[in-house]
């Protein structure tokens, strides 16, 4: 059942739930975040409305740059205004930051750890029609190596903005994945969110879980109704969304393993380097467990629509509970 402490959505399982792309939270955080502190400014590689960064340059017209389809230098200039005492958010499609201009986030920005932010829209395969150029299914992986960044991957629109505003007061340089698509609304402004906290959002009835369900991003809400689906056939689960990949809650992990003794991973991203491999890495040193991990296997994106990818590549409700039945 879904659990009643953290204020969730109570309109989650239905038809009509509010959906709002994640990438529009973020913009509405970016100008809560630009009226808390004058110091954040805005750096756009040509894709201001696209990256949701429009209301921000109609606030705040000069704190923003448009720096044009330029992204390593985007990265460049935004390291050089953090060193000058600037908050910077760059923001463009995350196949392009962090995915053309790594190098120089990594050595730019997190070498020497001034505090840029890095706004990564469109990821994950719900892009859809786009096709595989533009689907970023690494980006967690090649993000999460570099030391000094921390990697957040929101739920829905109103944690994205909850995790804007939480990340432009912290001086670490930090990378926000934010999907396209409209998704389910999951929290609401009363759930809590805190960097570096993972919560578990469904709860087994008696406490006992049978399987562990970890997910991150929009998928959170297809592992809550697999959840729910799987209580209803007398399976006890518990739905565990880790918005923090690094630093991960290693302690909320290593419980729900202690728990169920089988754990199911859901990211729309590669396997390979995303939520499933921080998992098994944990678990492997602190808690031994067998492990199942949902994700692109291996492949490049296609196009088509959002919700066929997910599906095709096996990240949806019905995977989700075969897994479950699987590991059982």
């Amino acid at each position: 059942m879904i659990n009643k402490h953290l204020k969730l959505n109570s309109d989650i399982f239905s038809p009509e739930v509010n959906q709002i792309p994640i990438r529009q939270g973020f913009g509405e955080g970016l100008v809560e975040a630009g009226k808390e502190n004058s110091q954040v400014v805005a750096l756009v590689a040509d894709l201001t409305e696209s990256a949701k960064v429009d209301a921000f340059k109609k606030e705040f017209p000069e704190r923003f740059y448009e720096i044009g389809i330029g992204e390593q230098n985007m990265a460049s200039v935004a390291a050089g205004m953090a060193h000058m005492g600037k908050i910077p958010f760059i923001a463009s499609y995350a196949m392009f930051s962090p995915g053309r201009n790594w190098e120089q986030i990594r050595t730019t920005i997190c070498y020497n750890d001034v505090p840029v932010k890095i706004a990564g829209s469109h990821a994950g395969v719900s892009v859809g029609p786009d096709g595989g150029t533009h689907q970023a299914i690494e980006d967690i992986a090649i993000t999460r190596v570099i030391p000094n960044m921390e990697v957040i991957s929101p739920c829905d629109a109103i944690q994205a903005r909850k995790a804007t505003l939480a990340a432009s007061r912290t001086k670490t340089p930090t990378y926000i994945r934010l999907a396209r698509e409209k998704t389910p609304l999951i929290t609401t402004d009363d759930t809590p969110f805190e960097i570096g906290k993972a919560y578990t959002y469904w709860v087994a009835k008696d406490d006992k879980p049978k399987v562990g369900i970890i997910a991150t991003g929009a998928l959170v809400h297809k592992a809550l109704c697999a959840a729910q689906t799987l209580e209803e056939e007398g399976i006890a689960v518990e739905v565990l969304n880790v918005v923090t990949i690094k630093p991960l809650d290693t302690e909320a992990v290593v419980t729900l393993a202690q728990k169920t003794g089988k754990i199911v991973t859901l990211e729309e991203h590669q396997i390979a380097g995303g939520l499933g491999s921080v998992v098994c890495e944990v678990l492997s040193e602190q808690h031994p467990t067998q492990v199942m991990r949902l994700g692109v296997h291996d492949k490049f994106g296609q196009s088509g629509t959002p919700a066929e990818l997910i599906e095709y590549y096996g990240m949806g409700e019905k995977d989700v509970v075969a897994a479950v039945k699987k590991l059982l």
